[in-house]
């Protein structure tokens, strides 16, 4: 971590209130909001998160822009470790996957950041943590709720939502008024999140969801039409439901996710375009590229298959849909949440093995999975020599596993109450099926 402090005194038009914590990216946004800040009378400590994102490896040139423009401190942090270790395994225990298609790119960074916001609001005695959230997204609503969660005293502003300044050209306005120097660069036509976890794309032509999205807007994948011919074999080995080598190369998480990142995206695979339902209750038209997250997701399912007893895993699928609700709503410090990880977490203990994955052209396909700890019985499940199912069993198992459907039908079997005839007219009778002799021309009577 690292601070640096602006000397100069800060003039504000307002009272006194207090330091306040802003999430600081570096951006035209968040860099008006320090003079805004300033004018209601905060004082501004930034905060920049590096999470893998593009620029990530200048934060500290970040943290220096923000005190030029008027922060009195600024924090530059690296959290691509403790993302991938704390929050990222977290989700593959989960297979997170918000309405069964999205890993939850956005939704988990936040905790992390919020984290750490909350962290240097203490040690700094900040009144409130600031972000540069709209009022029409899920940010907000996670970064508010996260930020509550860990300490529910601190006040938690979201300037964007309030101020007058609507559009980019009434920003930078705003900051020539206040003598604050902003480079401005050509924007991009689409709204981007990215972390080591993957890449979010929105806004543009994407808005129309029926616009193919435009070939610019990928940049991890390569079109699967211009992937290798060849398919790519990976091998991933799991321990406890953690990934820890590709090839047998042992790695940490944040080597790893970067590795399969660039394996499975060259090979065209780690795309969505879906349209999703944000938590503020509106749908959107969202396009991720997720390579990595999604072939850790597919492979951690099948050794799970492998692994666990098949009513751990129905019950299991039930609770990850609800895990990822929880995370995508911006409640990742809920009790509920955190229920759902100590049941994940005690799932885990046997699902130790290697997945083989093979890539091509935008797929991603198992071809092999194996395990130490594995539940499939070769003896039990052969047709060939050497099974060693007892097939005496069957019968009284259908006998007593039938017998509660065999008693209602003896119960209910012909009892009609709307049959008007007489009683022994709504008696069912036997259907008797007549076929003729083998050889003969097909021919079937039915008898009533």
């Amino acid at each position: 971590m690292t601070a640096t402090a602006n000397t100069a005194a800060t003039t504000a038009t307002a009272a006194p209130k207090g330091k306040v914590v802003l999430a600081y990216s570096g951006g035209l946004d968040t860099s008006c909001l320090i003079p805004w800040l300033q004018d209601q009378g905060y004082e501004v400590v930034t905060a920049i998160a590096a999470l893998g994102q593009p620029g990530s490896s200048d934060i500290d040139d970040i943290a220096q822009k923000a005190v030029s423009l008027g922060a009195t401190a600024s924090y530059a942090i690296d959290m691509r470790e403790e993302f991938c270790e704390d929050v990222c395994a977290c989700a593959i225990k989960a297979n997170g996957m918000y309405e069964n298609r999205y890993p939850l790119l956005s939704a988990l960074s936040r905790p992390v950041i919020c984290k750490h916001l909350v962290d240097i609001a203490h040690k700094e005695g900040a009144v409130a943590i600031a972000h540069g959230c709209t009022g029409k997204g899920n940010d907000q609503v996670r970064f508010e709720l996260e930020c509550k969660a860990l300490d529910p005293d601190l006040e938690i502003l979201g300037p964007v939502r309030d101020w007058d300044l609507l559009t980019r050209s009434q920003e930078i306005e705003y900051c020539a008024d206040h003598g604050i120097f902003i480079e401005v660069t050509k924007s991009s036509p689409y709204s981007i999140d990215e972390n080591v976890w993957g890449r979010a794309i929105e806004c543009g032509v994407l808005e129309n969801p029926w616009n193919e999205p435009p070939c610019d807007a990928w940049v991890m994948t390569v079109d699967p039409i211009e992937a290798p011919d060849q398919p790519c074999d990976v091998v991933v080995s799991f321990e406890s439901g953690r990934p820890v080598a590709l090839n047998g190369e042992p790695m940490a998480m944040l080597a790893l996710i970067g590795k399969l990142n660039n394996i499975a995206g060259g090979n065209g695979f780690g795309r969505i375009d879906m349209i999703e339902d944000r938590v503020i209750g509106i749908k959107s038209r969202e396009c991720y590229e997720q390579p990595a997250a999604l072939a850790l997701i597919t492979a951690h399912k099948h050794l799970e298959s492998l692994c666990l007893p098949g009513d751990v895993l129905a019950v299991k699928l039930q609770l990850e849909h609800e895990w990822a609700k929880q995370v995508y709503g911006g409640l990742w410090f809920s009790p509920l949440k955190d229920a759902l990880d100590s049941f994940f977490e005690s799932t885990q203990q046997t699902v130790t093995g290697d997945v083989r994955l093979r890539f091509y052209k935008g797929s991603c396909t198992v071809t092999g999975v194996k395990s130490d700890s594995s539940m499939y019985d070769f003896g039990l499940a052969t047709y060939d020599e050497g099974d060693t199912y007892d097939r005496s069993a069957a019968k009284g198992f259908m006998d007593l596993y039938g017998l509660p459907n065999k008693v209602w039908a003896q119960r209910t079997l012909g009892q009609d109450a709307s049959c008007d005839a007489p009683a022994a007219a709504c008696d069912p009778k036997p259907l008797v099926v007549s076929v003729e002799p083998s050889g003969a021309a097909a021919k079937v009577t039915l008898y009533k």
